[in-house]
């Protein structure tokens, strides 16, 4: 038996380019690694910043005091956010700053060190990165530092350094996910989460919680950060969700976000969820969606969509790759249908130097006055992991991230409504924290 920590760091993003939600969220790729490390007979302390309140060193005072043989720490808040992670490194190194060598080996996982392993551990100046999808491997590895054999070249998708160069046991690993036990979650926690992700127009009543019910995308969107992780489309098993969803309402959550990349029609789960005390959001495409499933969506309590249409022309939806067999006329008309039986629908749009400006904005008028709300397009981040790096730069090195910050910068004067505050150089983001 070994004793694990596993630890969401106390998040803060002033002056990041982040796009994510600022608000707390349950960290799902710890809440999974704790339930396969305990069914294989391992302790494990779960601790969370935002969640908990506590800030970086009084994570590592607790981390400390439960001495583990193994410290793993996330480098993007839960697996909702590693498509659009903080590109700095600042607040898991704060962290492990602060632990000062009392967590026996440390291990970090997240979309950094999947896509750029060398510069994830010189940054961070750990012993172990996790590449890809982490929480079958961790589990693996404490098995193995727990059985005392030498060595970590057999554990798969690993990066360490040896003999003065890194290591790496393999590409980014895919996990099953498919029968991925239930998750149950500390009433403390839910108790802190009145967050409902990405719910406006209704009001929030009762905890809200996050939850998985598939994972990766049969769709290669050019802007899509996910080639390293969460990639392979694969659903789990519906009993196994419904038992997740049963036990967070049965501790008062009444709203759940699903994660998924892509929510599919899957008539089965909505109409076990029609008869269940919750409300959902999800991320989806509008064009995959018949009409009655849309209503049947409505009917099982789905109170917020939130759609990735990204270019009204298709030279420019052909451009981003998005294999999209619909006109743009006919996704408005799917989005306002939508409209009739969930509360809050958005259609997402990308900045696109090909999108007529005046289009853009008759096209949001329109389903405005339907009561469907279209974004004001926002800029694209060339994250590491997604094709578009690819297309500009090659595959990621160890300078990626801050190729891809610089260039962002230089590319856009005014950012999205979400980056309120000027943005920093990624290399003056890091320096703050002593990053390497």
């Amino acid at each position: 038996m070994m004793r694990v920590a596993l630890v969401n760091p106390a998040w803060t993003f002033a002056h990041s380019i982040y796009f994510g939600c600022r608000e707390p969220h349950l960290p799902l790729e710890l809440g999974y690694g704790k339930a396969l490390l305990e069914q294989a007979g391992h302790e494990v302390l779960l601790l969370d910043g935002l969640l908990t309140g506590l800030s970086n060193s009084e994570l590592a005072d607790r981390v400390a005091g439960f001495a583990p043989g193994m410290t793993v720490v996330t480098t993007a808040p839960t697996y909702l956010f590693w498509r659009c992670a903080p590109p700095e490194l600042r607040i898991p190194r704060d962290f492990l700053l602060a632990l000062d060598g009392r967590g026996g080996r440390t291990v970090a996982v997240g979309p950094h060190g999947s896509t750029t392993p060398g510069a994830a551990l010189e940054k961070l100046g750990l012993d172990v990165v996790v590449r890809g999808e982490c929480e079958e491997v961790v589990k693996q590895l404490a098995d193995r530092l727990d059985s005392g054999q030498p060595g970590l070249d057999d554990v798969p998708a690993l990066a360490f350094r040896s003999g003065g160069g890194t290591v790496l046991t393999g590409g980014p690993h895919t996990g099953r996910f498919v029968d991925l036990p239930a998750l149950s979650w500390p009433a403390e926690w839910l108790n802190r989460h009145p967050h409902h992700h990405h719910r406006y127009g209704t009001e929030p009543l009762g905890a809200g919680a996050e939850v998985e019910a598939s994972r990766g995308c049969p769709y290669t969107c050019s802007f899509c950060a996910k080639i390293d992780f969460r990639d392979q489309y694969r659903r789990r098993d519906t009993a196994v969700v419904l038992e997740e969803i049963d036990r967070l309402t049965a501790a008062g959550v009444r709203y759940v976000y699903f994660i998924d990349e892509i929510f599919l029609p899957r008539r089965d789960l909505l109409e076990a969820l029609v008869e269940r005390p919750v409300e959902f959001g999800i991320q989806t495409r509008i064009d995959l969606w018949k009409p009655d499933l849309l209503d049947l969506l409505g009917a099982a309590g789905c109170v917020s969509i939130e759609a990735g249409v990204e270019s009204l022309t298709e030279e420019g939806r052909a451009a981003l790759d998005k294999n999209c067999r619909m006109s743009t006329d006919a996704l408005a008309d799917r989005l306002i249908h939508a409209r009739r039986s969930v509360p809050f629908v958005q259609a997402n749009l990308i900045a696109m130097a090909g999108d007529d400006a005046g289009l853009v904005a008759r096209w949001r008028e329109r389903l405005h006055g339907a009561g469907v709300w279209a974004n004001d397009p926002v800029p694209l981040y060339p994250y590491p992991a997604s094709p578009d790096y690819r297309r500009l730069w090659g595959e990621p090195d160890d300078r990626a991230w801050e190729r891809a910050h610089e260039h962002y910068l230089r590319q856009f004067a005014r950012l999205s409504d979400i980056q309120a505050e000027e943005p920093l150089p990624l290399h003056e983001l890091e320096a703050a924290c002593g990053c390497r």
